[in-house]
């Protein structure tokens, strides 16, 4: 376990302003604690507000730790979605098994937290919007660093300095291209593609997740709600009945010629999924009228490190983990909030950056190593990879496991002290 108990100072934060690229979860989740910490903060995002709704993600270990720490803890398992069931079938359609979601995950029933990626970023933004500066509809468009600060341009034209920079924007981040240089040198391929998007729940699931495999192929029905289409089992159906759809499938090199073209993104699925049997042609015909389509490669960001000069990088513009770990979120949380503790006991800027690294990094590393195991055994690409894991699922019993991974608990945050 990583131990960092070292209290933080925060008279070293007086009079600096840090401008955070991003309004997420690792963003708004730095912009709160270097709030508390002192520092004048702004945060840009190119959206116009807040997204709502969203897949599910996961709150695990270290993560819950800092959403305790900053009062949104019992606001987000008012937002449990409690999935009850994970049902695995064969390329044929019989099942191969149901199991407790938490014993493939990793999770623990009654402690960890699955909440809609929108409830988590509402929450985080509800907690600092009062005390921070938030820059909607606006990115950075250059940065330019000197010895007392960054001169900043954004793209709505106007432009302003600031003492410190944080890339908060995602796996495909701007700052870190502006920053440390094209996406490539850092991109780790995993060897899989995947589009998500959501259409009607037509298949009377009830907060379940179930998962069709074919060697190579995954198609996933998850339903967060109580199958009544507004998620409190009243039976009124006055809600929109979605479940998420996820369509997954290996692939030796990423393919960039679909990346920025939606519709050579669903060629590219329905060539992949030809001829697959369960519900997968009715869920290729939901994706070709989807209007929230989000395709993208399985794949993680490995830098061998965080910060240049003045501008720094947290979350999954620094360290994406990938979804096969689900530790993204829980990653950005932990390192928001150390990464600020870091800046507030160093007066140097340098030195806080370093001491973040130095602190941080084996979690991280640990957590992406992660992606042998668990979720990553669900998409096997052969035919043996498949059987093997199906024997695995049939063997692992109906109880949740008692314990969650080490890794996901691995970092012992320090304490907060408010300036003085």
């Amino acid at each position: 376990m990583t131990r960092v108990d070292t209290l933080v100072n925060g008279p070293a934060a007086r009079g600096r302003t840090v401008l955070i690229s991003g309004a997420s979860i690792a963003g708004p989740a730095l912009a709160y604690w270097l709030n508390r910490h002192g520092f004048a903060v702004t945060v840009v995002e190119k959206a116009g507000t807040i997204r709502d709704g969203g897949y599910p993600i996961d709150v695990r270990g270290t993560a819950l730790d800092v959403v305790r720490r900053m009062g949104i803890l019992p606001r987000l398992r008012d937002a449990h979605i409690d999935l009850r069931r994970l049902t695995f079938l064969d390329e044929d359609g019989s099942e191969v098994a149901s199991v407790d979601p938490h014993a493939v995950t990793g999770g623990v029933a009654g402690r960890d937290l699955e909440v809609r990626r929108g409830a988590l970023a509402g929450a985080l933004h509800e907690a600092v919007r009062d005390d921070v500066e938030f820059l909607f509809d606006d990115s950075i468009d250059i940065l330019h660093q000197h010895r007392h600060g960054v001169d900043v341009t954004f793209r709505g034209g106007g432009r302003r300095t600031f003492d410190l920079v944080v890339g908060a924007d995602g796996l495909h981040s701007h700052t870190r291209r502006l920053q440390f240089g094209p996406e490539e040198l850092f991109h780790r391929y995993l060897g899989y593609c995947f589009a998500g998007f959501t259409l009607r729940n037509t298949f009377g699931l009830v907060r379940e997740t179930v998962m069709w495999n074919a060697p190579g192929r995954a198609a996933v029905l998850y339903a967060v709600g109580d199958g009544d289409g507004d998620g409190d089992g009243d039976g009124d159906g006055d809600g929109d009945g979605d479940v998420h759809g996820f369509l997954n499938f290996a692939r030796p090199e990423p393919p960039f010629d679909a990346f920025r073209d939606p519709e050579a993104q669903r060629d590219l699925v329905a060539e992949v999924f030809d001829g697959a049997g369960w519900e997968v042609p009715g869920m290729l015909a939901a994706l070709r009228d989807a209007d929230d389509l989000f395709f993208d490669v399985v794949s993680q960001i490995r830098m061998p490190r965080w910060s240049s000069g003045r501008v720094a990088l947290v979350g999954d513009a620094a360290y994406a983990p990938s979804f096969l770990t689900g530790q993204g979120s829980s990653l950005a949380l932990a390192g928001a909030y150390m990464l600020a503790a870091s800046l507030a006991a160093e007066r140097d800027h340098a030195a806080g950056f370093a001491a973040y690294e130095r602190d941080t990094r084996a979690f991280v590393t640990l957590n992406q190593d992660q992606v042998g195991e668990g979720e990553a055994a669900l998409f096997p690409a052969t035919a043996p990879a498949l059987e093997q894991r199906n024997a695995m699922l049939r063997g692992l019993g109906s109880m949740p496991p008692a314990e969650g991974r080490p890794a996901h608990a691995a970092l012992v945050l320090p304490e907060f002290r408010p300036p003085v």
